[in-house]
């Protein structure tokens, strides 16, 4: 039976790995994500979430008034997450894989723990998302592919296949770092409108941006990752000739 895509080991990467641009990439991601867990995350843990539903603070209005078992799923979600990005980029510091491998372990250990609680609670608070079927199938299908990608990573290694498991790895905190981009992707779909010249209110535009971004979050992460992989040299995907 012939399979749609393909497992492939492309050619060398042509940059370097150690160089300029991969520390300023790498510090990039390492500020956005906690930028992001200190704007979005710590303040769910400031207050109940009436009272943040109150103060119209993030999700906090959509699943004040959900069941107790969803609201636990949703904070489990936002640790999981946070733990997750933070932790994220420490695995690809090249100095720490080198010089403190047991470090480097741990903190994959940790990573991938984290990864599979924020997933599995992640599907669970999906029928909630204020962006209806979109959300649902938009945020599940990127809770069921974050737990997969965080498997084949932690399958890899144990089978020693190294490439392999910085291969899924990348793609893993492909969809981690979802949790940033949509926090980018949400403002320039509201301002999208005044740049087209349309018609703009508040309600509407949010409405429509946030039915966009269950997807945008993280597709377009996922094919930024593939073509990383290819420029690496690590196991990558093509569909066949």
């Amino acid at each position: 039976m012939t399979r749609l895509i393909e497992p492939v080991r492309t050619a060398p990467a042509v940059a370097r790995a150690g160089g300029i641009r991969s520390r300023i990439g790498w510090t990039l991601v390492l500020l956005t994500a906690v930028a992001i867990v200190a704007y979005s995350a710590v303040p769910y843990f400031t207050a109940s979430l009436a009272d943040l539903a109150g103060q119209e603070v993030g999700l906090a209005s959509t699943y004040a008034a959900a069941p107790p078992f969803v609201q636990f799923a949703f904070y489990t979600h936002i640790v999981g997450g946070a733990v997750a990005l933070v932790a994220g980029p420490l695995q690809f510091w090249r100095g720490l894989r080198s010089r403190a491998p047991r470090v480097h372990r741990w903190t994959g250990r940790v990573y991938l723990v984290a990864v599979a609680i924020g997933a599995i609670a992640g599907l669970v608070i999906a029928p909630w998302s204020r962006a209806g079927y979109v959300g649902f199938f938009g945020f599940g299908a990127l809770a069921v592919l974050w737990f997969l990608t965080a498997w084949r990573a932690y399958r890899a290694i144990r089978h020693g296949d190294v490439p392999s498991h910085q291969a899924w790895m990348i793609r893993n905190y492909a969809l981690t770092y979802a949790a940033v981009m949509l926090r980018i992707w949400l403002p320039l779909l509201l301002l999208a409108p005044l740049v087209l010249g349309r018609p703009w209110e508040l309600d509407t535009a949010f409405a429509n941006a946030y039915a966009a971004v269950p997807f945008l979050c993280w597709l377009p992460n996922l094919v930024f990752a593939e073509w990383l992989i290819r420029r690496r040299g690590l196991p990558s995907y093509r569909l066949p000739v």
